[in-house]
């Protein structure tokens, strides 16, 4: 079984595909986006630090970056449109099925590019709070 950690990353990712679609969604890309690409979703894991323990249960925050990334002379119009559906797809269920405790956006802000072809990359962070038991990262606490 995988742990509670990427169960909740393959949640996040299967409703952010199935919200933006045709739009792609792509977790921690090792390469860049090709510049004929349409509009993307960019989904990287920043961190994921222990903020608590209580008796056999560990409280976590995973800290996940949403970058919505466009190019051309709409690219920030396709940009916005991409992180407003992504930011409603993410907040839609604040438990991620029963697996987190909470989910809350951190910040948000605007990179422009004019010398990539106006390249527009939108980044949002979350933090997905959840608990495990201290031996097993497959099991919520």
């Amino acid at each position: 079984m995988n742990s509670v950690r990427e169960r909740l990353l393959r949640i996040l990712i299967d409703r952010l595909t199935a919200a933006l679609a045709p739009a792609p969604v792509l977790r921690q890309p090792a390469t860049p986006l090709p510049r004929e690409a349409g509009p993307a979703l960019l989904l990287f894991v920043e961190g994921d630090a222990l903020t608590a323990h209580a008796n056999r249960l560990v409280d976590r925050s995973l800290t996940v970056r949403l970058v919505a990334l466009a190019r051309g002379a709409d690219a920030f119009d396709a940009a916005d449109r991409l992180i407003v559906a992504a930011h409603a797809a993410v907040l839609a269920d604040s438990n991620l099925g029963g697996l987190a405790i909470a989910v809350r956006e951190i910040d948000c802000e605007w990179e422009a590019d004019d010398a990539d072809d106006g390249a527009v990359a939108l980044p949002a962070r979350y933090e997905i709070r959840y608990r495990t038991v201290l031996t097993d990262l497959t099991q919520t606490g």
